[in-house]
């Protein structure tokens, strides 16, 4: 075949050395792509780690066609055409893990209708070669109708115009097996300028795009759990916004009353997670003239948990006015939570304070006792039975009294103000509490008391939310 003058000149050949250089960077960063790709545990559940897994194996077969192209490089040119500007076929086939080859070069003679197909397009298409290649006029029903037209434009354009060609189809091999290539090509002129064949390199891109394209949809997939979280998240705030108490600052009741009580009380945020818990607190003046202190949680986070804490808290609230004592009462929780379409586990404490005889009545079910503070110390009431709500059916619960003083500081808390991992040298929440007692006896009010709770447990690494109320015997 005679020398073509082509439209651009290939540059010189790089230096061995420097390539061989360039192909063992690849192998290692392969091979470190490919060890964070193995390490990557994927659940059904873990968009994110779907995503990272697809961008890692993008990284991979981007790598593996860097380090086949530049292996090419190290070989050489094939012998013929002598001036290829492409930088493509190389002395072996390029193979890919399914052992059909991926890249292929073709050349279409205008002048004499001369076809030449590489070895590896051959298996590229799929087709053996006894049939011979196809010219450039029947290429086109090897691909998918929508594509037709793309291919006929760039091969016009290349021999009309003299454009090169670079564009992707897809074709049906005679396997059945659907194939995306990638072509690329320019026009090979004559000594009088004129347009003497085309010459093309045609790449498979299967396997890198269907990498691409999990990568999209992973990544589409991560962006709307987020948005679906970031929902979710929004609706849990208002929701508790709206369900837990109003009051700021102090809280007074029974109005008017001796032995009144002097109320605070402070939701805590975890300070790891943006999850949203069903943790509660309240205050209720009771129509007897008694009044309902309470803090709960239960199991779970987001919308689900606070909706099952809005309905815990109001039925709470109702069986409060109606008069019944905390032991019933938490009976009464129990088999409404069993009942609920969303079952759940929660731990509450529930007592009514009456302010005339100041008598503090009492029950739990699986959550910290309250704490009592008197005279620069505290400890923990004695609890009385009572299981988790929602862990076994006809549960009983107890019901213990206390006296109370004038000056006695009460507080009640959930169990997510510390971590759920305590170091051996540290303490859980009620004893770091206890420990506070010193303080609390020269706080003024129940709201200087809550203050210095908050500051205590404000910063630490909580993995949960947590309430605290702080109750004060008054006068």
């Amino acid at each position: 075949m005679p020398s073509h003058t082509y439209a651009d000149r290939p540059a010189q050949p790089p230096e061995p050395g420097s390539v061989d250089a360039l192909i063992s960077q690849t192998r290692r960063l392969r091979g470190d792509v490919d060890a964070v790709r193995r390490d990557t545990v994927v659940d059904d559940d873990d968009a994110q780690g779907r995503w990272h897994r697809a961008l890692c194996d993008l990284a991979v077969h981007h790598l593996d066609d860097l380090g086949e192209h530049l292996g090419q490089l190290k070989e050489g040119l094939p012998p013929a055409p002598e001036a290829l500007d492409l930088s493509q076929p190389a002395a072996a086939p390029e193979t890919g893990a399914d052992g059909q080859g991926r890249v292929g070069s073709a050349e279409w003679n205008l002048l004499t209708d001369e076809v030449t197909w590489s070895d590896e397009l051959y298996q590229v298409f799929g087709r053996a070669p006894e049939q011979g290649p196809l010219p450039l006029d029947e290429l086109g029903s090897t691909l998918f109708a929508e594509d037709r037209p793309l291919l006929t434009t760039m091969v016009t354009d290349c021999l009309v115009d003299g454009k090169a060609i670079d564009g992707e189809f897809r074709i049906v091999r005679t396997d059945g097996c659907v194939r995306t290539l990638h072509m690329r090509g320019e026009p090979v002129l004559d000594q009088d300028g004129c347009t003497a064949s085309m010459w093309a390199v045609m790449r498979d891109v299967s396997e890198l795009r269907r990498s691409e394209r999990a990568v999209r949809e992973t990544l589409d997939s991560l962006q709307r759990r987020r948005q679906i979280a970031q929902t979710e998240h929004r609706l849990a705030v208002e929701l508790q916004e709206a369900v837990l108490p109003s009051w700021r600052g102090s809280l007074r009741f029974p109005h008017g009353s001796t032995g009144a009580l002097d109320l605070a009380a402070h939701y805590m945020p975890s300070t790891t997670s943006a999850l949203i818990g069903g943790d509660w607190y309240d205050a209720l003046e009771l129509p007897d003239g008694t009044s309902m202190l309470t803090v709960g949680d239960l199991t779970g986070h987001g919308v689900t948990a606070t909706s099952g804490m809005a309905m815990m808290l109001g039925a709470l609230r109702g069986m409060a006015m109606a008069g019944i004592a905390p032991g019933p009462l938490m009976g009464w929780l129990n088999q409404l939570l069993e009942n609920s379409v969303q079952p759940a586990l929660g731990s509450a404490v529930c007592c009514r304070f009456d302010p005339a005889t100041r008598t503090l009545s009492w029950a739990q079910a699986g959550h910290p006792a309250p704490l009592l503070f008197r005279g620069g110390a505290g400890r923990a009431l004695q609890p009385p039975e009572g299981v988790l709500l929602g862990a076994t059916t006809g549960a009983v619960y107890g019901q213990a009294e206390e006296r109370l003083e004038e000056g006695d500081l009460l507080v009640l808390h959930t169990d997510g103000l510390t971590p759920r991992t305590i170091e051996f040298s540290r303490t859980d929440g009620a004893e770091r509490l206890l420990a506070m007692a010193p303080r609390f006896a020269t706080a003024r009010s129940a709201q200087d008391c809550l203050r210095l709770v908050v500051e205590e447990f404000g910063e630490t690494g909580r993995e949960d939310d947590a309430c605290v109320l702080v109750a004060r015997v008054g006068a």
